[in-house]
């Protein structure tokens, strides 16, 4: 079903073009939001009208898939918003074409790939924080935590919502970053002590900030642009950027090896770093790529990009699955069920 799904909007993605004639197709594998296409594919167009783009696009599971089986006759030419650490597994695959986008120096480090040239380039990010309800906290004589390390203090047990890292990409990014803040041996450690205190893991990475918001539960370990838009909304909580820094992931892009049309893909992927694009991005995620350009996002914490970790997106995608397992193995008995 998915598939066939993920064919239906190639084939009905020239609705979403002007018509006439075009110099050069491209196939583009994406997991962005279906409603936000239509808007990347017109920004696009405006600047190069001989380009047409044929979507496909479906989760980022989905697409993931699709295109490691695909690797020996790959079908996309460029893949436009995928998370980073699917596309290291591409990386790793020799499925991607090394490209230095024009402008990629104006470009955050933190979103380029660390090769030179890079396999790809960041797009947005969403990044790690706590959800603290002050009126739930008031109530149980909680404090606000500073840390993550005061999350497993025992004043807060059974106080606390997580997402779980095999369901949530914000799960995975906060278990990840855990384990490079902490090291290894002591991340678990640390994650031993947090599950002690955690009431249940949720599926979504935003239903922790939410159930706080709410008041179901003081405590939703969630993901920054969520908490604003909660707080925004007249939610009483705080966002709370611990002390050692947060996790979080990016969308990104890359030019896929083999593609039949190597300029075309070249001139896409040049467009997805410009100033223009990024202005774009901004609609729907609070850090961007290009500096300067994000808009303030009404309480959205000021200090989160300088809290953002050196994430090392390779160490999260060549060790993923063993990570998932050891966490499933560890703390999946406290997990919602699957609905």
């Amino acid at each position: 079903m998915a598939f066939a799904r993920s064919l239906m909007l190639a084939a009905t993605a020239g609705l979403y073009m002007t018509a006439g004639s075009f110099a050069a197709e491209l196939t583009v594998y994406t997991a962005v939001e279906a409603e936000d296409l239509k808007r990347y594919a017109d920004e696009f167009n405006k600047d190069h009208p001989d380009i047409k783009i044929n979507w496909v696009r479906d989760s980022t599971g989905i697409i993931t898939a699709k295109l490691l089986a695909e690797k020996n006759n790959p079908q996309a030419d460029v893949i436009w918003g995928l998370a980073a650490t699917s596309l290291l597994l591409m990386k790793t695959e020799g499925m991607l074409e090394p490209y230095a986008p024009k402008g990629v120096e104006n470009l955050d480090p933190k979103f380029i790939d660390k090769s030179s040239p890079p396999a790809w380039t960041g797009m947005d990010a969403w990044v790690a924080a706590v959800c603290f309800n002050t009126v739930e906290g008031e109530k149980l004589g909680l404090a606000a935590p500073k840390s993550w390390k005061d999350l497993t203090k025992a004043e807060y047990r059974g106080h606390i919502i997580m997402p779980n890292p095999n369901s949530s990409g914000t799960g995975f990014l906060d278990v990840s970053s855990w384990l490079q803040m902490f090291g290894e041996d002591d991340g678990w450690t640390f994650m031993d002590q947090l599950h002690e205190n955690i009431a249940r893991y949720t599926h979504s990475g935003s239903a922790p900030c939410k159930l706080a918001a709410s008041g179901e539960i003081p405590i939703g370990i969630s993901f920054a642009f969520r908490g604003a838009k909660s707080k925004d909304d007249g939610a009483p909580i705080d966002i709370v950027v611990p002390e050692e820094g947060v996790g979080w992931d990016m969308e990104a892009t890359a030019i896929v090896a083999g593609t039949d049309d190597l300029e075309a893909a070249k001139t896409l992927v040049d467009w997805t770093i410009t100033k223009k694009a990024n202005e774009m991005y901004n609609t729907g995620y609070a850090v961007v790529a290009y500096p300067g350009v994000a808009k303030p996002v009404k309480h959205f914490p000021e200090n989160l990009t300088e809290k953002m970790i050196d994430n090392d997106f390779e160490f999260a995608a060549n060790n993923r699955r063993a990570i998932l397992e050891e966490w499933q193995k560890r703390y999946d008995s406290k997990s919602d069920p699957k609905g």
